[in-house]
């Protein structure tokens, strides 16, 4: 029978149903594991809170392109501000592979938006604290004291722990594992850096101060790391 619809040109019915179905299948593959997030109204509350957290960001950001360039910064402005862009991108690229897509992802979206809303409320409360000690770029002056109240009694940089908490959040509600490693794995390096050039730059400014509040605190997690 086979043969014979070769020889017609004609494919059996039984290899149409299959090439139907297995089509069929990796359609519904595809279209059943799009992101949560771009599913609304369910990730109304998750784009509200990414773009009032993203609003502040774009204004540190405009900042930053006007100011001069700072030797103390070793480069790590413009380090941030790419790698957190790619981070975001590839996090978002990659919450469309559907061979990493968590389970529950309603739950994954509520539990990363809430880190997401952590987040940027942690990053308004440092901005707030350091008032004008806040800067874009590492910049230490010599008559700077070392802030010890607010997040910062309890490490060092509460500011860069809030921006983890932002992207992981990001990565957590996209509902992708691969998006989680990405957006947790890029900050990891480039606030790596960051801290090593900031640390550097304050004790060689602020000097002993410093050294003393360092040896009482941890950089991002208090009693952990």
């Amino acid at each position: 029978m086979r043969l014979s619809c070769r020889l017609q040109g004609i494919r059996p019915a039984s290899l149409v149903a299959a090439d139907a179905q297995t089509s069929g299948r990796w359609r519904y593959v595809l279209q059943a594991h799009i992101s949560i997030v771009f599913h609304l109204p369910e990730a109304l509350l998750f784009w509200t809170v990414y773009v009032w957290v993203s609003v502040s960001e774009f204004f540190l950001i405009r900042k930053s392109v006007r100011s001069p360039s700072y030797s103390q910064d070793a480069g790590t402005l413009r380090l941030i501000m790419i790698g957190n862009q790619v981070a975001i991108f590839a996090g978002f690229a990659a919450s469309f592979l559907p061979w990493f897509a968590t389970p529950w992802p309603g739950v994954f979206l509520v539990f990363g938006t809430c880190m997401l809303l952590g987040g940027g409320i942690l990053r308004r409360v440092c901005f707030r604290v350091l008032g004008k000690y806040f800067t874009v770029a590492v910049t230490v002056n010599s008559d700077q004291p070392v802030i010890e109240h607010g997040p910062y009694r309890w490490v060092r940089h509460p500011s860069y722990t809030a921006y983890f908490m932002i992207l992981l959040g990001i990565g957590i509600a996209l509902g992708n594992w691969l998006s989680v490693v990405v957006l947790f794995a890029v900050p990891c390096f480039v606030y790596t850096r960051r801290v090593q050039a900031e640390e550097k730059a304050l004790l060689e400014t602020i000097g002993e101060p410093y050294r003393a509040y360092m040896s009482r605190t941890k950089r991002f997690i208090p009693f952990v790391v």
